[in-house]
């Protein structure tokens, strides 16, 4: 497992009964998570202090209950980057720490590329991937299908002043934009995927990773230049091993390209069993072997 350990703004304190309980800056909130299936005593302090607590409905959904006065979002620094945190409806805040572990990979591999890199971000989020690979000198195209996380993305770049990059912002279904991106032509050295697990498309159509993830892999290799530098594949789909993914990276560019596929799961160090809770996982094809880097 990667781990994201070199956060100072963000902490994981403990982890039990389905719930984990971090630092975001000064505000401390308790979050669900199913893959906590242990019931270990809850004897961190801030248990009982947390600014907030969100609770799922059986219905679907949830809901934040306060419990502190807090701000409507703060900023949240990593290196030299700086992200708005806001806890939504969803219970997200806006920003996946364990992410920064490859945040920090997509630098070196960029840094390291000794050429121009053009970097296709799709289902990109609030940023966090794109702005570490303009802040590494790529030039990078930003795609979500959500106009409000676009936007958020955009006040992240602006926090970490990086809106001066060359940055496209796209709002727009990620399937159909890479589509329209082989017929015009246009290649990209780099893609970054990290498509949600289920969801619906504009036309109420039904997204789903296990079906779907295939055919997107497949056509996200015709948008590849010449001579890429690396494909990055997320799940949060605990059914989805990372062997799965690197099988399925293989079979789509490594078949096109010669290259090395790598995957693990990446985690979040937790400070209170000083155990790693996994977070999801990563597949990457890169031009070069990542001992070499």
């Amino acid at each position: 497992m990667r781990i994201a350990a070199d956060w100072e703004g963000y902490e994981m304190l403990d982890t039990s009964g389905g719930e984990k309980l971090e630092r975001w800056g000064n505000v401390f909130l308790i979050r669900p998570d199913p893959q906590i299936i242990w019931n270990t005593p809850k004897e961190h302090p801030m248990w009982k202090k947390a600014h907030a607590h969100y609770f799922r409905s059986e219905k679907g959904g949830g809901h934040w209950e306060t419990y502190q006065k807090t701000p409507d979002n703060w900023a949240l620094p990593y290196r030299d980057l700086k992200f708005k945190i806001s806890p939504t409806g969803f219970k997200h805040t806006g920003l996946f720490p364990e992410q920064a572990v490859n945040w920090d990979l997509f630098r070196k591999l960029i840094g390291e590329a000794g050429r121009p890199v053009s970097v296709l971000n799709l289902f990109a989020y609030t940023g966090g991937a794109t702005l570490a690979c303009a802040a590494a000198g790529a030039s990078v195209c930003h795609v979500d299908a959500s106009k409000g996380m676009v936007a958020w993305a955009k006040e992240n770049a602006a926090l970490s002043g990086l809106s001066d990059r060359p940055i496209r912002w796209i709002v727009d279904d990620c399937e159909k934009f890479v589509a329209r991106e082989i017929r015009r032509g246009r290649r990209y050295d780099a893609i970054i995927m990290d498509p949600p697990s289920y969801g619906r498309g504009p036309g109420g159509e039904v997204w789903k990773l296990e079906d779907s993830i295939y055919g997107l892999v497949e056509l996200c290799s015709q948008v590849l230049s010449e001579k890429p530098l690396f494909v990055a594949l997320n799940s949060y789909t605990t059914g989805l091993s990372p062997s799965v993914m690197a099988y399925l990276l293989g079979a789509t560019v490594g078949k096109q390209y010669q290259g090395f596929v790598t995957a693990d799961e990446i985690g979040l160090p937790v400070t209170a069993s000083g155990q790693a809770l996994p977070c999801g996982s990563t597949a990457l094809w890169s031009e070069k072997p990542l001992e070499l880097l």
